[in-house]
């Protein structure tokens, strides 16, 4: 069975030879990211952390992880109120962002091509990310951004938010659009939250949700591949019943810090496919082959094999020893073939 009928039965919940496997980890130090638009050296190194990993670990699935781009520039420095955010434009289709973005895309494409290549997603983070990554401290974007001034903007004036998350989730699509189209990835690889309820319920549905939904749908309308990943990073749970309504092919949340198994959340989202059950610092990273062998078959016991893939929470450890993610495709085709 190649990869892509493997990863295709799977999205159908039909039977396969073993479960497909998906692990991935970012390529570069955290202090780098963002910075592959201006040095060519952190551009470089996050694409031969693809070749490399690639030497040690032949994936089923492949996630393209724009580490070097990770940081999307908008221009934000006029948002002094919460009414300033309807302003804010999405990143331009001729900037350099998203030529240098295409370059990457492709050249990382072209590492998984082979006679049994697998499916090649891109990360894709939402709008409401890209937003709050851009409204930091000091002026300089970093992940989730300063978020007493994010949430004095909500409660001053959440409409504003919705302007702006709109706004940029049609850049966003459209940005998707070209890395299918002219870049070659098979989907997208949405990345959304609500961390620890950092928006409240009526904000989040009101304000964000059809926004980051419409992104989704937009992906939908050129690759019936793409996915939703909801991001518990660090241990902070969302509710999941936020996003059962996003409709994505197949599905993947944080299993440990949500405390939700494949099993329940396989039925929370209308019985589609779902993939992860791996804590990213548990077994798959510091554990025996043994210990990371039972880890694999105790997901497959309680969630069966169709429509079920293995993998992680979120991103594996950067340092983790790459061959140590055959060892759960080796446990999945034991376990198929007990």
């Amino acid at each position: 069975m190649t990869k892509r009928e493997r990863f295709q039965l799977f999205l159908e919940n039909k039977p396969v030879d073993r479960v497909p496997v998906a692990f991935f980890h970012h390529f570069i130090p955290f202090g780098d990211f963002g910075k592959g638009l201006l040095d060519d050296a952190v551009f470089e190194k996050n694409i031969q952390g693809h070749r490399l990993a690639r030497q040690l670990f032949d994936p089923d699935i492949a996630k393209i992880m724009n580490d070097s781009l990770f940081f999307m520039p908008l221009d934000v420095s006029f948002v002094e109120k919460a009414s300033d955010l309807r302003k804010v434009e999405p990143v331009s289709m001729q900037s350099p962002f998203v030529r240098r973005s295409l370059e990457l895309t492709k050249r990382v494409r072209e590492i998984y091509d082979g006679p049994d290549a697998p499916p090649v997603f891109i990360t894709s983070c939402s709008p409401t990310f890209v937003l709050r990554n851009s409204l930091s401290v000091n002026g300089m974007p970093n992940v989730g951004g300063d978020e007493t001034r994010i949430k004095g903007f909500v409660e001053e004036d959440p409409e504003a938010l919705s302007v702006a998350v709109e706004a940029l989730a049609q850049g966003i699509a459209e940005f998707n659009r070209l890395l299918i189209t002219e870049a070659g990835v098979d989907g997208i690889y949405l990345s959304v939250n609500n961390q620890a309820g950092f928006f409240r319920e009526d904000v989040f549905r009101t304000c964000i949700a059809p926004h980051e939904k419409a992104v989704l749908d937009s992906a939908n309308r050129l690759s019936r591949m793409n996915l939703l990943h909801i991001c518990g990073m660090a241990g902070r749970a969302n509710d999941l019943s936020l996003f059962t309504d996003f409709q994505a092919a197949a599905y993947n949340w944080a299993v440990h810090a949500e405390g939700v198994s494949l099993a329940e959340g396989k039925k929370l989202f209308g019985g589609k496919a779902v993939f992860g059950g791996f804590q990213q610092t548990g077994p798959i990273y510091r554990g025996s082959r043994e210990e990371l062998e039972q880890a694999a078959w105790t997901i497959l016991e309680e969630s069966g094999q169709l429509g079920i893939g293995l993998g992680a929470d979120c991103t594996v450890p950067a340092d983790i020893d790459d061959s140590r993610l055959a060892w759960v495709q080796e446990a999945a085709a034991k376990y198929a073939n007990r």
